[in-house]
């Protein structure tokens, strides 16, 4: 019988502070999408170690977050970073806590393959629910690559286990 890959999309980010918050605000409309079996969304707030127990029991984690850097506003990247000093230097405002957390699960070898989409945001000076107009209209397409990186992660999966069954 073939193993289901067991995927969290966690979007984490302050949804009292605007753009900043775009990881809890994509979390929350993934909601409503048509997601593959398997695959769970939470809303991981202003991150830190009580996110842990997630991180643990999921093979696959995709991370969405703010960052301040210099692309433009809006500009998507996603990155696998392997260790917490690979998480851009630049991080919104709970950046400590999720690098701690990536050191712990690597000191206790429960680290998870983690997919890190960051969105490149103006401030974290902006106060308010919305996410700003430069920022709301990336929110599809970053939907989209989502659920395209979902198919691509559970396809993978589905093919190593074919060939380790066929051996």
């Amino acid at each position: 019988m073939l193993h289901q890959q067991k995927i969290l999309i966690l979007g984490v980010g302050n949804y009292l502070m605007g753009d900043e918050g775009i990881g809890v605000h994509v979390a929350a409309r993934l909601l409503n999408e048509n997601l593959p079996a398997g695959v769970d969304i939470v809303d991981g707030g202003t991150g830190g170690f009580h996110l842990l127990g997630y991180f643990e029991g999921y093979e696959t984690i995709i991370l969405v977050d703010a960052t301040l850097d210099n692309n433009p506003i809006g500009t998507i990247r996603l990155i696998k970073p392997l260790f917490a000093k690979d998480f851009p230097k630049a991080m919104s405002t709970h950046d400590i806590g999720l690098k701690d957390m990536v050191s712990a699960l690597q000191l206790l070898g429960k680290m998870p393959v983690i997919h890190l989409f960051v969105v490149s945001i103006e401030s974290l000076q902006q106060q308010g629910i919305e996410l700003t107009d430069g920022i709301e209209k990336v929110v599809p397409d970053l939907i989209k690559e989502i659920k395209e990186l979902v198919a691509l992660i559970q396809q993978d999966a589905l093919l190593k286990e074919v060939l380790v069954l066929a051996d």
